[in-house]
């Protein structure tokens, strides 16, 4: 992998955030719930992630961009979920995050749905990512497991990523419905922490579980990667 800048983030309290996020969430939302709780345990369902909470060193990762999508995908861009903990200094860290996938890994375009806890000194890695892509048979979203495709832990082009020690601890729960305004649910809590803190850049990273109700999802097709492909070489290793 190449360079790697790093920040410090502003941290405030967790009851500070819920009174931000729920004040940006009810101009947007008939119906807003905002708590400081503990949290549930992730290994359950709906959640069924190898870990049982989001705590403990927490950090955001951004790797790789939104360059590599033009003019068409970078299918050369390849990268590593394993380096990528070390290099954020938590090695066997818990990962949950959006980005694409690798062309190198799985021959295709398509969407990584991150939920993924790193090798450690001890531990070979949990991979329970899924991948999203556009059905070739009928032009539908095909949902699968990354595993039931692939045993490496790859990923490419870009990625968005939350990681932590994967711990219990102290959270915020966020419950929104039925939307008035033109902001989606992520966009109104972004929105609002830049709204209220400016400058002072505020890192934060989860799940949600939408249980009513429909949502609008993007999820890249091939179109344009197959063609750049073909002149791409994988001559060096990571």
């Amino acid at each position: 992998m190449s360079e790697t800048e790093s920040c410090e983030l502003h941290v405030p309290a967790l009851e500070d955030i819920a009174e931000v996020f729920k004040a940006g969430l009810q101009k947007n939302y008939a119906e807003v719930h905002v708590y400081v709780v503990d949290c549930p345990d992730l290994t359950q369902s709906p959640f069924c992630f190898p870990v049982k909470g989001l705590c403990g060193n927490s950090r955001i990762a951004d790797v790789g961009g939104v360059p590599y999508l033009v003019p068409t995908a970078h299918a050369d861009k390849t990268y590593d979920i394993n380096t990528v903990a070390k290099k954020i200094n938590l090695p066997g860290a818990y990962f949950l995050g959006a980005g694409a996938t690798s062309y190198r890994s799985l021959g295709m375009n398509a969407e990584m749905i991150f939920s993924v806890q790193a090798e450690s000194a001890t531990s070979p890695s949990v991979n329970g990512s899924y991948i999203a892509s556009v059905n070739p048979a009928d032009g539908g979203c095909l949902l699968e497991k990354y595993r039931d495709r692939n045993t490496d832990d790859e990923f490419g082009l870009l990625s968005n990523l939350y990681a932590s020690e994967g711990k219990p601890g102290k959270v915020i729960e966020v419950k929104a419905k039925r939307r008035l305004g033109e902001d989606n649910f992520v966009s109104c809590m972004r929105k609002s922490l830049r709204s209220h803190y400016g400058e002072n850049a505020v890192g934060i990273g989860g799940t949600f579980v939408v249980e009513e109700g429909k949502a609008k999802l993007h999820v890249m097709n091939n179109k344009g990667i197959e063609a750049r492909v073909r002149q791409v070489h994988f001559l060096h290793p990571l």
